[in-house]
């Protein structure tokens, strides 16, 4: 199974057509047609439902495209570490982060990092702890910025500075907004948002036991994706401070939840990862910013 044709799979899988396709990658469609039912008679099954306007993966294409965007990730990652070897001035890094007004302090230091070396380029991938820490173990992240502690088995980790305080996001007309703080009272029955993660990790740290009288309606891992639903008013959003727009012109509002729940933040990477010339100067500066 060669990268070429693997790349070759991908875009019919994009595209849905085989002209399309070969139009996209500069070569001609018998010669497409050919390369993929090789790769079909290879694997032994056949990938596409084809019709006379379409091709469409089947439950095995499908299995095959996720399989195939990795191996692709990784060969690109791969490549640009080798050619990064020599070039101390820039390179790549891939970082998978969480939601977080804390993410200014990356910032910071990839600003501060950039000035020393011009061509440094990043690339941040947005999500969850689960499917952050997931892409970070695959290999197809350098770091991950997670809002849980690390598994200290599995992870070196920095710990950012400050914390990210648990609130309500609501309508300025809900009548909790008359409110200064939220209670777990104030919550029964009403419709609440957050994301699967918090579920787990953050909310039983805060009510315990009481957790099954909260009524989780939705749930969002992206939280502006969750104020528009507020806006709308499907529900409540519990979140972060300084994540979602607040301003008297947005028609939304936030108040933390009493008692006080706080999350801290953390840079994480595998132990005894093999990094990058580029990468490795990267967290050497964040150590001495974080240390």
């Amino acid at each position: 199974m060669e990268v070429r044709v693997l790349r070759y799979f991908l875009a019919i899988a994009r595209e849905e057509n085989m002209t399309r396709a070969a139009e996209r990658l500069h070569i001609s469609q018998p010669s497409l047609s050919k390369e993929i039912k090789k790769l079909e008679d290879e694997l032994g099954h056949e990938l596409f439902i084809r019709t006379n306007k379409n091709m469409r993966l089947n439950d095995e294409g499908m299995l095959l495209r996720k399989r195939a965007e990795d191996i692709i990730a990784m060969v690109d990652k791969t490549a640009e570490e080798f050619s990064q070897l020599n070039n101390i001035i820039g390179g790549e890094v891939r970082i998978g982060c969480a939601e977080s007004y804390l993410i200014k302090h990356l910032a910071r230091s990839v600003k501060s990092f950039k000035e020393k070396y011009l061509g440094f380029r990043f690339h941040i991938f947005s999500g969850d702890t689960e499917p952050v820490a997931e892409r970070l173990d695959r290999g197809l992240l350098d770091l991950a910025v997670i809002v849980e502690p690390p598994n200290l088995s599995k992870y070196n980790y920095l710990t950012i500075p400050g914390s990210d305080k648990w609130g309500v996001v609501m309508r300025r007309d809900s009548r909790l907004a008359e409110k200064s703080e939220i209670t777990f009272e104030d919550l029964y029955g009403l419709p609440l948002f957050c994301s699967e993660q918090s579920i787990k990790v953050d909310f039983p740290r805060w009510c315990g036991e009481d957790m099954d009288k909260l009524n989780f309606a939705g749930t969002f891992n992206l939280a502006y994706n969750g104020s528009v639903f507020v806006k709308e008013g499907i529900g409540y959003l519990l979140t972060f401070e300084h994540l979602i727009d607040t301003s008297e012109e947005s028609g939304l509002c936030f108040r933390p939840i009493s008692p006080v729940l706080e999350t801290d933040m953390y840079i994480i990477w595998k132990k005894y990862q093999v990094f990058s010339p580029i990468a490795e100067l990267f967290v050497k500066h964040l150590r001495s910013e974080y240390s």
